[in-house]
């Protein structure tokens, strides 16, 4: 619940990478995050190669969780082609896997997609040339589409974007350069400064990025990749107050 100044605690953690020799990874961990925060929200790459043990294995550590769970899909979860069964499996221990809709907990929005590739300012690619380049970048274009219309059903006056690419550079920084294209998209930003209610972004995906950075109008964007907050934090997820 709530605490007495009306916040949302909100515990986020990315790229969780389970396997499928993995025993109960997340559970211990799940029922400590229950205790300190009011919902958690995981950003992507929940699985390896999205495969469908690995899959149980997580939704059996969900169980373990006192507190809402939400989040989206990453690149890895789509590995083996069974994305939906990945998150029907989720779905079927009560995590709210968002994509098409948004969803209140506590007052507060939550509207989330996996998002995608394509880059940032001067080197983001153009839907020019090749069928194929045409297509990579309306994937880029669907993503956010999705995320935009999931914000505009919002009426909460506080949201949370969940992603797992980086809509910013910012959080990304400490990876390669050349790779950034590889990591994000900017389209992903215009739905966010669009709509004033997003009071702060959560995403994975750079393991070797930057925790925090801001949207062109200042709404704060968290990389929550485990890989980035245990050196940082001592901790593999972050509890952010909305």
């Amino acid at each position: 619940m709530p605490g007495t100044d009306g916040k949302l605690r909100v515990a986020a953690i990315g790229d969780l990478h389970v396997m499928e020799d993995s025993i109960a990874p997340y559970r211990e961990l799940f029922a400590e995050i229950s205790n300190e925060a009011d919902v958690l929200v995981l950003c992507g790459d929940l699985t390896n190669f999205g495969k469908t043990k690995e899959a149980e294995i997580l939704a059996e550590d969900i169980r373990a969780c006192a507190i809402p769970v939400i989040g989206v899909l990453g690149n890895h979860d789509y590995e083996c082609g069974q994305p939906e069964n990945v998150t029907a499996i989720l779905q079927s221990v009560g995590m709210k896997v968002l994509d098409e809709q948004a969803v209140e907990i506590e007052g507060v929005g939550f509207a989330g997609v996996k998002g995608f590739m394509g880059g940032y300012g001067r080197g983001e690619l153009a839907p020019f040339g090749e069928p194929i380049a045409k297509a990579f970048v309306q994937e880029a274009l669907d993503e956010a589409r999705k995320l935009e219309n999931q914000l505009r059903t919002l009426r909460t006056e506080r949201s949370v974007a969940v992603l797992h690419y980086s809509p910013i550079t910012e959080t990304i920084e400490g990876e390669p350069e050349a790779i950034f294209q590889y990591l994000g998209s900017q389209r992903l930003c215009d739905p966010i400064d669009r709509f004033e209610h997003v009071k702060a972004v959560v995403h994975g995906h750079a393991h070797h990025g930057t925790f925090e950075g801001k949207t062109p109008l200042g709404k704060p964007v968290y990389n929550v990749a485990q890989f980035v907050l245990k050196p940082l934090t001592g901790k593999p997820y972050a509890v952010i107050e909305v």
